[in-house]
């Protein structure tokens, strides 16, 4: 072989080397980055809730008659003591003893649930009063910089539950003296029958003003004693019931901030949990899984001007906040994943961050995670904590 052919082919051979190592040499990969932010985080449970009256009541025949036909419609509006049907008493040819004294006492049981009613407004009002003045000594030690504003927050919202039930003690009360009425009415009506008098008519009178809700007996009709007539309650007094999981359920607590969408208008409504109640029950799905949830009431605090188109029974989506912190390291769900405990104990780094990762549940103690962080645009492993998900 010539020298010619010699450097040729020995330049043909660099040439298919240096190919080769082209071909085979990695690349670098397209990625999509985002910037680690300090900001506000809230984790939220999301679900499902639907709104209804805080108190409905039900208006039955308190003595068997002749109802006459309602002209109420439901939606109509009343007031207290308003008269909502007309009942034709059918007293009986001979009176019956047992009827007077059971009439008697339904009016001595109206007579002590008046007295119950009157001592818990009462109470509430002393409850209210406390609360006030706790609420005024917080906040002007506040001014002076001596107390947390989340002891603020607490006290306000201690205030404002008092406030609701004091209104739901002087409700209790109203009502309680309606039925009062209602007892004595009736019993004067089967008196008046038994002394050989003419029975008076007997109006049914709404015990608190609101609206019907929904009409049990519309057209005229022969009613036995304790037959439903008509439901009424007042739609400004709505609140807010969520089915959550029972493991759900024992991350929030009385107070906690409310987000409310997907109720058919513009913008977000807020609310605070009043209550999770204490007992949970059994729920099956569409697809036949069971699943323990409890309710979780919710009362509305965005003015009643914003939602006053809701109405009882209408649904809505809430997003329930059990942690909010106004400034923390947050990075996008998408850059986190999990890291083997191997890899976990290699790529260890002293002072690893702590972040507030976007996802649907929390973290297990025991698992470890990372991100990738561009360095010299090249992507260095990075062990991170998280503290909290959320779902954005």
């Amino acid at each position: 072989m010539t020298r010619r052919n010699l450097g040729l082919s020995i330049a043909a051979g660099l040439v298919l080397a240096a190919l080769l190592g082209w071909a085979f040499a990695p690349r670098p990969l397209e990625v999509e980055t985002a910037r680690a932010r300090v900001g506000a985080f809230e984790a939220t449970i999301d679900e499902d809730a639907r709104t209804r009256l805080a108190e409905r009541y039900l208006i039955s025949a308190p003595l068997a008659g002749q109802l006459q036909r309602v002209t109420l419609r439901e939606g109509d509006p009343v007031a207290a003591g308003q008269v909502v049907a007309t009942l034709l008493p059918a007293l009986p040819p001979l009176f019956d003893e047992r009827t007077r004294r059971e009439l008697e006492a339904r009016v001595a049981v109206a007579e002590a649930s008046l007295v119950r009613a009157r001592t818990a407004v009462e109470a509430a009002g002393v409850t209210l009063q406390r609360a006030s003045t706790e609420l005024t000594r917080t906040e002007a030690l506040a001014r002076q910089g001596f107390v947390a504003p989340n002891r603020i927050d607490a006290d306000r919202l201690a205030a404002q539950a008092a406030a609701r039930q004091r209104d739901s003690a002087v409700a209790g009360e109203q009502v309680a003296r309606q039925e009062l009425e209602q007892a004595r009415a009736a019993l004067g009506v089967v008196r008046a029958g038994a002394a050989g008098g003419a029975a008076p008519a007997f109006a049914l009178r709404s015990p608190v003003a609101g609206r019907v809700l929904r009409l049990r007996v519309q057209s005229e009709a022969a009613l036995t004693l304790g037959t439903p007539v008509l439901e009424v309650g007042d739609v400004a007094a709505l609140e807010i019931v969520a089915e959550l999981l029972t493991t759900d359920a024992v991350q929030t607590a009385p107070g906690s901030a409310v987000h409310i969408e997907r109720w058919g208008g513009p913008g977000l409504l807020q609310g605070r949990v009043r209550r999770v109640e204490p007992a949970g029950f059994t729920k099956v799905s569409a697809l036949g899984v069971e699943a323990q949830r409890v309710n979780v009431v919710i009362d509305f605090t965005s003015p009643r001007a914003q939602w006053a188109a809701l109405g009882d029974g209408y649904r809505v989506g809430v997003r329930i906040v059990t942690i909010s912190r106004p400034e923390v390291l947050t990075v996008p769900v998408s850059a986190v994943f999990p890291l083997p405990a191997a890899a976990a104990a290699s790529a260890a780094v002293p002072g690893a961050a702590s972040a507030a990762a976007a996802a649907g549940a929390a973290s297990g103690a025991a698992m470890a995670h990372a991100v990738f962080r561009v360095e010299g645009g090249r992507a260095r492993l990075q062990p991170v904590e998280l503290a909290a998900r959320n779902g954005s």
